[in-house]
């Protein structure tokens, strides 16, 4: 599995909304510049946080990304699924029925292991730890 660029653009837009706080609202231009990411992919990655009730978008002048829920009630798993769907690691846990040996493969169990694994990684980890941990402070957060 790789984290595809949207996937990546995503964190760094819901670390930095983090960073701000529930219902501060960002205009998008400042999110671009302060997480790098390019305005036209902000757009529409903003577009798949909004619809899975993530963060809420305001059009107009004066618009711009705010979360709608607590950084804490956000983990990096439900981000990184939002953009890339659920995590699986082979085609025979997501859809075992592609897979005749499946159910008696011994592959199998690992692949389903090593995805339990890294979603229980994933969850552990909320967006308030990734905002405003001292030690580890995103480098496009410093610059506010």
């Amino acid at each position: 599995m790789r984290l595809t660029r949207a996937g990546e653009y995503a964190i760094r837009c819901m670390v930095y909304l983090a960073h701000k706080g529930k219902g501060i609202q960002v205009s998008k231009q400042e999110i671009a510049e302060r997480a790098d990411i390019p305005a036209h992919f902000l757009a529409k990655i903003a577009q798949d946080l909004a619809r899975a009730g993530l963060i809420a978008i305001k059009q107009g002048p004066k618009g711009g990304y705010s979360m709608l829920k607590n950084p804490e009630e956000i983990s990096l798993l439900e981000v990184v699924e939002v953009m890339i769907g659920e995590i699986f690691l082979n085609d025979c846990v997501g859809r075992p029925r592609t897979c005749k040996a499946s159910k008696q493969c011994s592959v199998h169990k690992v692949w389903e292991e090593a995805r339990a694994q890294l979603r229980r990684t994933l969850g552990k980890v909320n967006l308030a730890e990734l905002s405003e941990s001292d030690s580890c402070i995103p480098v496009f957060l410093v610059h506010n």
